[in-house]
């Protein structure tokens, strides 16, 4: 079983897997001639390898450090591990140290990324002019997200919307976490409703405001997008702003908006509503006028305000304020 070889080589070759975990060619070796011959110990292995057994005893330690072989006992000798146990082991240790390497990484980005803004502030932000560029960094923006997408939602609209509700769809099948604050005025236009309805049912967390602050990308904390300028023409100006204290800001602007925000959701109360009253009592919270809700709901105005009448009747409320209070306290919001 001599492979010579082996004896000049001292590290496996790049594309084995084994130097990956800290295993030289010779080593393997070893280990293989273990596995085939558990019993002929130091003095064996080395003849079956045609190393000198001072070489085998440097391997073999090797191979306890990393885990392939058990440590003598008072049944005998050196013994290797059940390969499958061994060989799991070093992989949920290489792992591990993955993990770690993969924080460490992200702590040093980050004052990687504080000393470039120290050095270079205009760093910190750039700037997308026209409906092509702000579209593709949107795409790279979404593209980037690893854990959650906050977004104050209103028109106009910087990119194509349908292309943007791709990258959400895409976004939500990727597992992050997106939620976003809708200005009542944009969800006036049938469209835009009709989207964002379904952007819930695929498990977005979606809340209204009258109205929002500015409209805003935020990407994971650290990243965001937002309008500089708009033209009656139609022209664009945004802004793209990297981690630092002005993206920090941002997200608590977010936050505190979102507090205040009315969920925006399907009705999870005790079936006392039926289908079109849900759907009503969810466009009035939005803070839709009623000229918008009739026109969504498909009837005259009189009709609407005459089942608002029957609602409040219902729920005992002198007010639409109280309607809503009421309903909230229901489950039916």
């Amino acid at each position: 079983m001599a492979n010579t070889a082996y004896d000049t080589a001292d590290q496996t070759p790049a594309a084995s897997p084994w130097a990956a975990v800290g295993v030289s060619a010779f080593d393997e070796l070893v280990y293989r001639t273990i596995l085939h011959q558990p019993d002929a110990g130091t003095a064996g292995w080395a003849l079956l390898t045609g190393a000198s057994p001072a070489r085998v005893r440097e391997s073999c330690d090797q191979l306890l450090t990393v885990g392939l072989l058990q440590p003598p006992d008072s049944m005998g000798g050196l013994r290797a591990i059940d390969p499958r146990v061994a060989i799991r082991g070093l992989i949920r240790r290489r792992e591990t140290v993955s993990e770690l390497l993969a924080a460490t990484a992200e702590e040093m980005a980050t004052a990687y990324e504080a000393g470039l803004l120290r050095e270079e502030p205009s760093r910190l932000i750039e700037v997308a002019s026209g409906e092509g560029a702000i579209a593709a960094r949107l795409e790279e923006m979404y593209a980037r997200a690893e854990h959650e997408v906050c977004l104050f939602d209103t028109p106009p609209y910087l990119a194509p919307p349908a292309r943007q509700l791709d990258l959400q769809v895409d976004l939500l099948r990727r597992g992050i976490v997106s939620r976003g604050i809708y200005a009542a005025s944009a969800l006036e236009d049938p469209k835009v409703l009709s989207r964002t309805w379904n952007m819930v049912e695929l498990g977005e967390q979606a809340r209204v405001l009258p109205s929002v602050p500015v409209k805003l990308l935020v990407v994971d904390g650290c990243r965001a997008m937002l309008p500089l300028t708009s033209s009656a023409a139609g022209g664009y100006c945004a802004v793209v702003v990297w981690h630092s204290a002005v993206t920090e800001a941002l997200q608590k602007l977010f936050e505190m908006a979102w507090q205040q925000a009315t969920p925006l959701g399907q009705p999870v109360g005790d079936g006392e509503l039926n289908e079109s009253e849900g759907a009503l009592i969810r466009l009035l919270a939005a803070g839709m006028k009623d000229e918008a809700v009739a026109r969504h709901l498909g009837v005259s105005l009189r009709t609407l305000r005459r089942r608002v009448s029957e609602l409040q009747e219902r729920l005992g409320a002198a007010s639409r304020f109280q309607l809503g209070a009421r309903a909230a306290q229901r489950g039916w919001l």
